[in-house]
Protein backbone atom coordinates (compact mmCIF):
# COMPACT_ATOMS: atom_id res chain seq x y z
CA UNK A 1 0.00 0.00 0.00
CA UNK A 2 1.56 3.29 -1.10
CA UNK A 3 1.04 6.30 1.09
CA UNK A 4 2.05 9.69 -0.24
CA UNK A 5 3.08 12.12 2.49
CA UNK A 6 2.53 15.77 1.71
CA UNK A 7 5.15 17.60 3.79
CA UNK A 8 3.46 20.96 3.30
CA UNK A 9 0.12 19.65 4.59
CA UNK A 10 1.77 18.09 7.65
CA UNK A 11 3.67 21.30 8.38
CA UNK A 12 0.49 23.33 7.96
CA UNK A 13 -1.41 20.96 10.25
CA UNK A 14 1.20 21.11 12.99
CA UNK A 15 2.48 24.68 12.87
CA UNK A 16 -0.17 26.82 11.18
CA UNK A 17 -1.43 29.82 13.12
CA UNK A 18 -4.96 28.88 12.18
CA UNK A 19 -7.12 26.91 14.60
CA UNK A 20 -6.11 23.53 13.13
CA UNK A 21 -2.39 24.01 13.91
CA UNK A 22 -1.90 21.61 16.83
CA UNK A 23 1.48 22.86 18.05
CA UNK A 24 0.51 26.52 17.73
CA UNK A 25 -2.77 25.92 19.55
CA UNK A 26 -1.00 23.94 22.30
CA UNK A 27 1.49 26.80 22.71
CA UNK A 28 -1.33 29.34 23.12
CA UNK A 29 -3.09 27.20 25.72
CA UNK A 30 0.13 26.69 27.69
CA UNK A 31 0.84 30.42 27.56
CA UNK A 32 -2.64 31.29 28.80
CA UNK A 33 -2.45 28.66 31.54
CA UNK A 34 0.89 30.06 32.69
CA UNK A 35 -0.37 33.63 32.80
CA UNK A 36 -3.59 32.55 34.52
CA UNK A 37 -1.63 30.59 37.13
CA UNK A 38 0.45 33.65 38.02
CA UNK A 39 -2.72 35.61 38.83
CA UNK A 40 -4.76 32.75 40.31
CA UNK A 41 -2.10 31.25 42.59
CA UNK A 42 -2.08 34.09 45.20
CA UNK A 43 -5.90 33.99 45.36
CA UNK A 44 -5.79 30.23 45.84
CA UNK A 45 -3.26 30.59 48.65
CA UNK A 46 -5.41 33.22 50.38
CA UNK A 47 -8.55 31.10 50.07
CA UNK A 48 -6.90 27.97 51.47
CA UNK A 49 -5.24 29.85 54.33
CA UNK A 50 -8.50 31.62 55.22
CA UNK A 51 -10.17 28.25 55.84
CA UNK A 52 -7.56 27.05 58.35
CA UNK A 53 -7.86 27.22 62.11
CA UNK A 54 -4.89 28.12 64.30
CA UNK A 55 -3.86 24.49 64.70
CA UNK A 56 -3.63 23.94 60.94
CA UNK A 57 -1.60 27.13 60.59
CA UNK A 58 1.15 25.91 62.92
CA UNK A 59 1.03 22.35 61.58
CA UNK A 60 3.77 22.01 58.89
CA UNK A 61 2.05 18.93 57.44
CA UNK A 62 -1.09 20.87 56.52
CA UNK A 63 -0.59 22.91 53.36
CA UNK A 64 -3.37 22.65 50.78
CA UNK A 65 -6.18 20.71 52.50
CA UNK A 66 -7.15 21.88 56.00
CA UNK A 67 -8.04 19.18 58.50
CA UNK A 68 -11.01 21.28 59.56
CA UNK A 69 -12.86 23.84 57.41
CA UNK A 70 -13.08 26.89 59.68
CA UNK A 71 -15.57 29.40 58.23
CA UNK A 72 -15.64 31.44 61.44
CA UNK A 73 -12.59 33.33 60.13
CA UNK A 74 -14.84 35.02 57.56
CA UNK A 75 -17.43 35.92 60.19
CA UNK A 76 -14.84 37.61 62.40
CA UNK A 77 -13.21 39.34 59.43
CA UNK A 78 -16.62 40.57 58.25
CA UNK A 79 -17.35 42.01 61.70
CA UNK A 80 -13.95 43.69 61.89
CA UNK A 81 -14.34 45.25 58.44
CA UNK A 82 -17.67 46.76 59.52
CA UNK A 83 -20.21 44.53 57.82
CA UNK A 84 -22.89 45.77 55.45
CA UNK A 85 -22.76 49.36 56.72
CA UNK A 86 -19.13 49.89 55.71
CA UNK A 87 -19.60 47.86 52.50
CA UNK A 88 -22.53 50.01 51.38
CA UNK A 89 -20.70 53.20 52.33
CA UNK A 90 -17.57 52.18 50.44
CA UNK A 91 -19.51 51.04 47.37
CA UNK A 92 -21.75 54.13 47.25
CA UNK A 93 -18.82 56.54 47.55
CA UNK A 94 -16.69 54.80 44.96
CA UNK A 95 -19.56 54.37 42.51
CA UNK A 96 -20.38 58.08 42.75
CA UNK A 97 -16.75 59.10 42.29
CA UNK A 98 -16.27 56.70 39.37
CA UNK A 99 -19.45 57.96 37.65
CA UNK A 100 -18.38 61.60 38.01
CA UNK A 101 -14.86 60.87 36.79
CA UNK A 102 -16.18 58.94 33.80
CA UNK A 103 -18.49 61.80 32.79
CA UNK A 104 -15.85 64.52 33.18
CA UNK A 105 -13.26 62.44 31.30
CA UNK A 106 -15.72 61.87 28.46
CA UNK A 107 -16.48 65.59 28.17
CA UNK A 108 -12.82 66.60 28.18
CA UNK A 109 -11.83 63.85 25.75
CA UNK A 110 -14.70 64.84 23.46
CA UNK A 111 -13.62 68.47 23.51
CA UNK A 112 -10.02 67.66 22.58
CA UNK A 113 -11.08 65.17 19.89
CA UNK A 114 -13.80 67.13 18.11
CA UNK A 115 -12.96 70.83 18.46
CA UNK A 116 -10.13 73.11 17.41
CA UNK A 117 -9.64 76.03 19.77
CA UNK A 118 -6.94 78.43 20.88
CA UNK A 119 -4.10 76.90 22.93
CA UNK A 120 -5.39 73.41 22.29
CA UNK A 121 -1.93 71.86 22.00
CA UNK A 122 -0.45 73.59 25.09
CA UNK A 123 -3.49 72.59 27.12
CA UNK A 124 -3.21 69.01 25.89
CA UNK A 125 0.47 68.92 26.90
CA UNK A 126 -0.42 70.47 30.27
CA UNK A 127 -3.02 67.76 30.82
CA UNK A 128 -0.40 65.06 30.16
CA UNK A 129 1.99 66.80 32.55
CA UNK A 130 -0.53 66.38 35.36
CA UNK A 131 0.00 62.63 34.98
CA UNK A 132 3.79 62.88 34.81
CA UNK A 133 4.08 64.97 37.99
CA UNK A 134 4.20 62.64 41.04
CA UNK A 135 1.23 62.73 43.38
CA UNK A 136 3.56 63.44 46.32
CA UNK A 137 4.48 66.82 44.79
CA UNK A 138 0.91 68.11 44.60
CA UNK A 139 -0.44 66.38 47.72
CA UNK A 140 0.42 69.07 50.29
CA UNK A 141 -1.09 72.03 48.35
CA UNK A 142 -4.24 69.99 47.76
CA UNK A 143 -4.44 69.01 51.41
CA UNK A 144 -4.13 72.65 52.52
CA UNK A 145 -6.75 73.68 49.95
CA UNK A 146 -9.25 71.05 51.06
CA UNK A 147 -8.62 71.88 54.71
CA UNK A 148 -9.18 75.60 54.13
CA UNK A 149 -12.56 74.84 52.53
CA UNK A 150 -13.54 72.41 55.28
CA UNK A 151 -13.68 69.41 52.95
CA UNK A 152 -11.66 67.02 55.09
CA UNK A 153 -13.48 64.08 56.68
CA UNK A 154 -15.87 64.08 53.70
CA UNK A 155 -16.00 62.60 50.21
CA UNK A 156 -15.34 65.98 48.54
CA UNK A 157 -11.50 65.70 48.31
CA UNK A 158 -12.10 62.83 45.88
CA UNK A 159 -15.41 63.93 44.36
CA UNK A 160 -14.46 67.52 43.41
CA UNK A 161 -11.28 66.56 41.47
CA UNK A 162 -13.22 63.77 39.76
CA UNK A 163 -15.87 66.28 38.62
CA UNK A 164 -13.26 68.62 37.14
CA UNK A 165 -11.01 66.09 35.44
CA UNK A 166 -8.31 65.95 38.12
CA UNK A 167 -9.12 62.64 39.81
CA UNK A 168 -6.82 59.66 40.26
CA UNK A 169 -5.23 58.65 36.92
CA UNK A 170 -7.61 61.04 35.17
CA UNK A 171 -5.20 61.73 32.31
CA UNK A 172 -5.33 58.09 31.21
CA UNK A 173 -9.12 58.17 31.13
CA UNK A 174 -9.18 61.38 29.11
CA UNK A 175 -6.76 59.87 26.58
CA UNK A 176 -8.96 56.77 26.29
CA UNK A 177 -12.01 58.88 25.41
CA UNK A 178 -9.92 61.19 23.22
CA UNK A 179 -8.69 58.28 21.12
CA UNK A 180 -12.14 56.70 20.95
CA UNK A 181 -13.92 59.88 19.85
CA UNK A 182 -11.19 60.53 17.27
CA UNK A 183 -12.08 57.19 15.64
CA UNK A 184 -15.75 58.14 15.22
CA UNK A 185 -16.51 59.58 11.75
CA UNK A 186 -17.21 63.30 11.63
CA UNK A 187 -20.06 62.64 9.18
CA UNK A 188 -22.24 61.58 12.14
CA UNK A 189 -21.71 64.95 13.84
CA UNK A 190 -22.19 66.86 10.60
CA UNK A 191 -25.44 65.05 9.83
CA UNK A 192 -26.75 65.88 13.33
CA UNK A 193 -25.74 69.53 12.92
CA UNK A 194 -27.67 69.72 9.66
CA UNK A 195 -30.72 68.43 11.53
CA UNK A 196 -30.30 71.27 14.02
CA UNK A 197 -28.68 69.43 16.95
CA UNK A 198 -26.35 71.37 19.23
CA UNK A 199 -22.93 70.20 20.41
CA UNK A 200 -24.17 68.92 23.77
CA UNK A 201 -27.02 67.06 22.12
CA UNK A 202 -24.63 65.51 19.61
CA UNK A 203 -22.38 64.44 22.47
CA UNK A 204 -25.19 62.98 24.57
CA UNK A 205 -27.29 61.41 21.82
CA UNK A 206 -24.68 60.20 19.30
CA UNK A 207 -21.12 60.07 20.59
CA UNK A 208 -21.73 58.98 24.16
CA UNK A 209 -23.90 55.93 23.29
CA UNK A 210 -21.24 54.79 20.81
CA UNK A 211 -18.56 55.15 23.50
CA UNK A 212 -20.03 52.44 25.75
CA UNK A 213 -16.85 50.28 25.61
CA UNK A 214 -14.73 53.25 26.70
CA UNK A 215 -17.27 54.15 29.39
CA UNK A 216 -17.20 50.65 30.86
CA UNK A 217 -13.40 50.50 30.83
CA UNK A 218 -12.99 53.93 32.44
CA UNK A 219 -15.72 53.29 35.02
CA UNK A 220 -14.27 49.95 36.10
CA UNK A 221 -10.71 51.22 36.39
CA UNK A 222 -11.82 54.39 38.18
CA UNK A 223 -13.80 52.35 40.69
CA UNK A 224 -10.91 49.93 41.26
CA UNK A 225 -8.26 52.63 41.67
CA UNK A 226 -10.36 54.69 44.06
CA UNK A 227 -11.35 51.57 45.98
CA UNK A 228 -7.71 50.57 46.43
CA UNK A 229 -6.51 54.08 47.33
CA UNK A 230 -5.72 53.98 51.05
CA UNK A 231 -2.95 56.56 51.51
CA UNK A 232 -4.94 59.61 50.40
CA UNK A 233 -8.19 58.21 51.83
CA UNK A 234 -6.58 57.82 55.25
CA UNK A 235 -5.37 61.43 55.21
CA UNK A 236 -8.56 62.96 53.82
CA UNK A 237 -11.16 60.83 55.62
CA UNK A 238 -9.16 60.52 58.87
CA UNK A 239 -11.49 58.57 61.18
CA UNK A 240 -14.78 60.08 59.99
CA UNK A 241 -15.28 57.71 57.04
CA UNK A 242 -14.51 53.99 57.05
CA UNK A 243 -14.05 51.93 53.91
CA UNK A 244 -13.16 48.28 53.46
CA UNK A 245 -9.56 48.94 52.28
CA UNK A 246 -8.93 51.46 55.07
CA UNK A 247 -10.23 49.05 57.67
CA UNK A 248 -8.11 46.27 56.18
CA UNK A 249 -5.06 48.53 56.46
CA UNK A 250 -5.76 48.89 60.20
CA UNK A 251 -7.13 45.38 60.58
CA UNK A 252 -5.06 44.45 63.63
CA UNK A 253 -6.10 47.62 65.47
CA UNK A 254 -9.83 47.13 64.81
CA UNK A 255 -9.58 43.42 65.61
CA UNK A 256 -8.01 44.15 69.00
CA UNK A 257 -10.87 46.53 69.84
CA UNK A 258 -13.59 44.12 68.74
CA UNK A 259 -12.03 40.94 70.11
CA UNK A 260 -9.94 41.78 73.20
CA UNK A 261 -7.22 39.22 73.86
CA UNK A 262 -6.32 37.88 77.29
CA UNK A 263 -4.36 34.92 78.63
CA UNK A 264 -7.53 32.86 78.96
CA UNK A 265 -8.74 33.60 75.43
CA UNK A 266 -9.32 30.57 73.25
CA UNK A 267 -6.46 30.28 70.73
CA UNK A 268 -9.04 29.89 67.95
CA UNK A 269 -10.35 33.39 68.73
CA UNK A 270 -7.00 35.16 68.67
CA UNK A 271 -5.63 37.14 65.77
CA UNK A 272 -3.91 34.99 63.12
CA UNK A 273 -3.05 34.93 59.43
CA UNK A 274 -6.23 33.08 58.48
CA UNK A 275 -8.39 35.95 59.69
CA UNK A 276 -6.24 38.42 57.76
CA UNK A 277 -6.56 36.33 54.61
CA UNK A 278 -10.33 36.13 55.05
CA UNK A 279 -10.46 39.92 55.43
CA UNK A 280 -8.38 40.39 52.28
CA UNK A 281 -10.70 38.13 50.28
CA UNK A 282 -13.76 40.01 51.54
CA UNK A 283 -12.11 43.28 50.57
CA UNK A 284 -11.43 42.25 46.97
CA UNK A 285 -14.76 40.41 46.55
CA UNK A 286 -16.70 43.58 45.46
CA UNK A 287 -14.14 44.21 42.72
CA UNK A 288 -14.50 40.66 41.43
CA UNK A 289 -18.30 40.95 41.47
CA UNK A 290 -18.13 44.27 39.59
CA UNK A 291 -15.91 42.75 36.91
CA UNK A 292 -18.12 39.67 36.54
CA UNK A 293 -21.20 41.83 35.93
CA UNK A 294 -19.58 44.35 33.56
CA UNK A 295 -17.22 42.13 31.57
CA UNK A 296 -19.93 40.73 29.30
CA UNK A 297 -21.32 44.22 28.62
CA UNK A 298 -17.85 45.35 27.58
CA UNK A 299 -17.47 42.50 25.09
CA UNK A 300 -21.00 42.98 23.75
CA UNK A 301 -20.38 46.71 23.27
CA UNK A 302 -17.17 46.12 21.35
CA UNK A 303 -19.00 43.68 19.07
CA UNK A 304 -21.81 46.16 18.39
CA UNK A 305 -19.64 49.23 17.72
CA UNK A 306 -17.76 48.46 14.50
CA UNK A 307 -16.80 51.99 13.42
CA UNK A 308 -13.28 52.51 12.11
CA UNK A 309 -13.48 56.24 11.41
CA UNK A 310 -12.61 58.27 8.41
Amino acid sequence: MNIDFDINKIRKFLFSKKKYGIFFQAFLYLLMLGIGFVFFYPLLIMFVESLKDVYDIINPLVKWVPTNIYFYNFIRAWNVLGGFKVLLTSSAYMLLIAACQTLSSALIGYGFAKFNFMFKRPLFVLMICTFIIPEQVTFMPKYILFKSYGMLKTIFPFLVPALFGQGIKNTIFILIFYQFFKMLPRSLDEAAQIDGAGFLKIFARINLPLAVPAIVVVFVFSFVWHWNETYLADLYFETAVRTFPLTLQKFTEYFAKLYPVSESTNPLLKMNESVRMAGTLLCIAPLVVLYVFLERYLIASIDKVGITGE
